[in-house]
């Protein structure tokens, strides 16, 4: 046949004034969802207004992958196992620059944008700080020009729909797709066969051949791509966020189904489709740990298939791979992918042994989220080797040339060399995923200038030592378009019309607003930013939960996942005490909080669940003593998101960041309440201590042991119960929750919980409570003294726009990645 060029219309940008955006609508609302304006409910809207903003993001998507392509550029690519993205409409339409565009269009048509907007499902696709920042990362990626495709899971139901019954956790599945994503695009032809269990054999049939092997997975699944555009501000790049579904071979086995077993028919349909399921489905059983390990190989598997695709089909010479590929293992939870990709090189395009590891080590690089021990994936080697035996294989072989060369080269004895092994021998045999990631990159960084030392000095200490060079920080940041400019407005104007614009484009610029603390008419206009606010959560707890609170209270807000290490039991514990207080002595010039926590606990985390029973259950008290006069109510809040998140965070006026120093690695909640101008209350952890260097210590409050005196203080002989008995405040609190004053339907309820303080108290809740309860008194005082507390507030503002996550990409893009100049 002969070749003809030809000749395709030229397509134009399409026009985003208020009438062309109404004319859209209504065409993507008749031709599209098959409705007449006057007969179309909200969520038809919602879905027209998506699809008319969608074109203009598919024109600059297009235009960004074609710039990638004729430059022939270094791509990075973000492997996560979450992707906590929220509502994607106003972010866009943001970045964008066309939300009054698209207010003023819906108005035309008779519809309110905040209306629609808020019908829009938050995407269930993350649960906590690590998919959040993976999100900022995307959107930062694109805002400064870094090629970038984020690759995930497309969970079903996510990790589950929080819901509060009798101040008990319960949870349920979360239907975020039940009526489709309408950002997303299904890619099927892109898709892969990604395999499970089966032999290995020799790649040859005589048996020749000194790497390459031949793997004959048991069981196959089709991963599928669906693609969903990241817009960065002023919408110059768009990037691809690329999420797999997993769907059977065969949908259902007609034969079984023919002989009457309806039920088993299904059996591989139900075994692919419960890959993308759920979000970390509980791993207290077998069957637990399996689903997730074919979880974290499903998705790392696809997501180097397609990259090595991509880069073969663009560039050819698969040596080339780390020039045009950067890869990054977001946690240990892809960790798998550096096997994976050694298995690619050299059993799917025959490369050696040492060049396929050549090629991997410059490919990849590794954020470390964690110092818990438990939080380093480590899994089974019978498990392991029964569902990946040929990535067993080469993890034997990787952690043999590891260990040959720190016995040879670095005289290592037999317990550094037991701890740098990419198998635990301790006990059970396990495989170490974090080892393997370590091992396998040019570059392991941590997420706080603490959290980095402490790697090169506790969990990674040998393998640091090994390779002196590889550690690295790079301290977390957050978008300001999501964390300010959208999810506070009000704030964001009054700064354009005190300082200007440029902070928009350069948060650092925020620096300008530091004189203003000492304004008192800023001052007032700042205050009254945050009433406004305020004001918007108190509607919300009302409509809710049927929570009345005063907005003129101090809103004191701890929100993030339920764990003991971030001691959300402190937290309400010092309310128990000043709930005392406040009954003992009414005489005192109390001010009034309002108390709000807020996040999920692991279905299997028995201890998280009990914690969030005690906060309800000491609301239930609190709230409804008419001894208190109001000066104290507490909440939780049930099933928060990015969302509520949104809400929340600009209307607090104080951050609990209150983590046993040494066990956070970052945080961003901090930096995102410091933004909103919230005050600080938290220990010497994470990035707390980042966040005190800039915003000065005079205007954050530090509390509590610092990482050495908790470690030193576990190391010579703690004594809680004698710190319990020396706290006459704590005592009586501890002893009023374990003996049922808050839970008089059963009054052993939270004995263990507080046993676990007198007996051991790994977490220093003891340790570490006098001074956390001086300190809030000390906030009480500073609440009376409002000029002060918003003075301290602007400031907090003022001094954070470090703490963008556009200025820690470009420290990846430039130290790690090597994407930009």
């Amino acid at each position: 046949m002969q070749n003809t060029t030809v000749a395709l219309p030229t397509l134009t940008p399409r026009e985003t004034d208020p009438d062309s955006l109404a004319r859209d609508i209504v065409e993507h609302l008749t031709h599209r969802i098959g409705k007449n304006p006057s007969a179309a409910k909200p969520h038809d809207w919602l879905a027209a207004t998506i699809a008319a903003i969608r074109d203009s993001v598919i024109d600059r998507w297009i235009a960004s992958t074609t710039k990638t392509y004729e430059q022939g550029g270094k791509r990075v690519y973000y492997l996560s196992l979450e992707f906590l993205i929220g509502r994607l409409m106003r972010d866009t339409m943001s970045n964008l620059g066309i939300m009054e565009n698209v207010r003023t269009a819906l108005e035309k048509l008779g519809v309110d944008l905040d209306l629609v907007s808020e019908l829009e499902p938050d995407a269930a696709l993350g649960n906590g700080g690590l998919g959040r920042l993976a999100a900022c990362f995307m959107e930062s990626m694109a805002t400064v020009d870094v090629p970038a495709y984020g690759y995930g899971i497309r969970y079903v139901n996510g990790m589950f729909r929080q819901e509060v019954h009798d101040g008990w956790q319960v949870e349920l599945p979360e239907t975020w797709l039940a009526h489709g994503n309408p950002w997303e695009f299904e890619r099927r032809e892109a898709s892969y066969e990604i395999g499970f269990g089966g032999l290995v054999e020799p790649a040859r049939a005589d048996g020749s051949g000194d790497d390459a092997r031949s793997w004959r997975p048991q069981e196959r699944v089709i991963a599928t791509p669906y693609d969903t555009p990241v817009v960065g501000w002023r919408g110059e790049r768009v990037n691809t966020l690329r999420l797999w579904t997993a769907v059977p071979i065969d949908p259902i086995l007609l034969d079984a189904f023919n002989a009457g077993d309806h039920i088993g028919a299904l059996k591989e349909s139900n075994k692919a489709e419960s890959l993308a399921r759920v979000l970390y489905p509980a791993d207290s059983t077998p069957a637990g740990q399996e689903l997730r390990l074919r979880q974290e190989y499903f998705f790392s598997s696809a997501s180097l298939q397609d990259i090595v695709r991509r880069h073969l089909q663009y560039f050819g010479d698969i040596r080339t791979l780390p020039d045009k590929a950067a890869i990054q293992l977001n946690d240990t939870h892809p960790a798998v992918s550096v096997a994976e990709l050694m298995r690619l090189l050299i059993d799917e395009l025959d490369l050696s042994f040492a060049e396929a590891w050549d090629v991997t080590r410059r490919t990849f690089s590794y954020t470390n989220h964690t110092l818990l021990p438990e939080a380093l994936e480590t899994w089974p080697l019978p498990l392991f080797e029964r569902l990946l035996p040929r990535h067993m294989q080469l993890i034997y072989a990787i952690n043999a040339r590891l260990l040959i060369e720190a016995k040879r080269d670095k005289g290592f004895d037999d317990r550094a060399i037991g701890a740098i092994s990419l198998i635990d021998e301790g006990g059970e045999r396990r495989v170490r995923m974090a080892n393997l990631a370590f091992a396998g990159s040019h570059s392991v960084n941590g997420v706080a200038a603490l959290h980095t030392e402490l790697m090169k000095e506790t969990v990674f200490a040998d393998l640091h030592r090994m390779f002196p060079d590889r550690i690295n920080n790079k301290t977390n940041g957050v978008t300001p378009r999501r964390w300010l400019m959208q999810c506070n407005p009000e704030l964001t104007s009054l700064l354009r019309e005190t300082i200007g614009d440029r902070f928009l484009d350069d948060t650092e610029a925020l620096a300008d607003l530091v004189p203003f603390a000492d304004d008192a008419a800023f001052r007032e206009k700042f205050r009254a930013v945050k009433q406004v606010k305020k004001g918007r959560l108190a509607d919300v707890l009302k409509d809710r939960m049927g929570l009345r609170v005063d907005p003129s209270a101090l809103f004191d807000v701890q929100i993030k996942r339920i764990h003991e290490y971030k001691r959300q039991l402190l937290n309400i514990v010092e309310a128990v005490a000043l709930y005392d207080q406040i009954r003992s002595h009414p005489e005192r010039d109390w001010q009034p909080r309002v108390k709000l926590f807020g996040g999920k606990a692991a279905p299997s985390y028995h201890n998280a669940k009990l914690i969030i029973k005690l906060i309800n259950d000491v609301a239930r008290t609190v709230n409804h003593d008419p001894a208190v006069q109001g000066l104290l109510k507490i909440a939780f809040v049930p099933n928060y998101n990015v969302s509520m998140a949104e809400i929340m965070m600009p209307a607090a006026d104080l951050s609990e960041q209150i983590s046993t120093a040494g066990m956070e690695a970052s945080g961003t909640g901090n930096m995102k309440f410091a933004l909103n101008g919230a005050l600080t209350i938290g220990t010497l952890d994470g990035a707390n201590i980042e966040i005190m260097e800039h915003v000065g210590r005079e205007n954050i409050r530090i509390f509590g042991l610092t990482a050495q005196e908790v470690a030193d203080t576990r190391n010579n002989g703690y004594n809680p119960r004698a710190v319990i008995e020396g706290s006459r405040e704590l005592a009586q609190a501890l002893n009023a929750i374990s003996s049922g004053v808050f839970s008089p339907e059963d009054p052993t309820r939270y004995r263990d919980l507080i046993g676990g303080i007198y007996d051991h108290d790994w977490f220093m809740v003891a340790a570490d409570f006098d001074s956390y309860h001086a300190a809030q008194r000390e906030l009480d005082t500073l609440w009376a003294n409002k000029a002060e507390w918003d003075a301290q507030a602007v400031r907090n503002t003022a001094r954070v726009g470090w703490f963008s996550s556009d200025r820690t990409i470009r420290q990846y893009a430039r130290e790690i990645w090597k994407v930009l100049p």
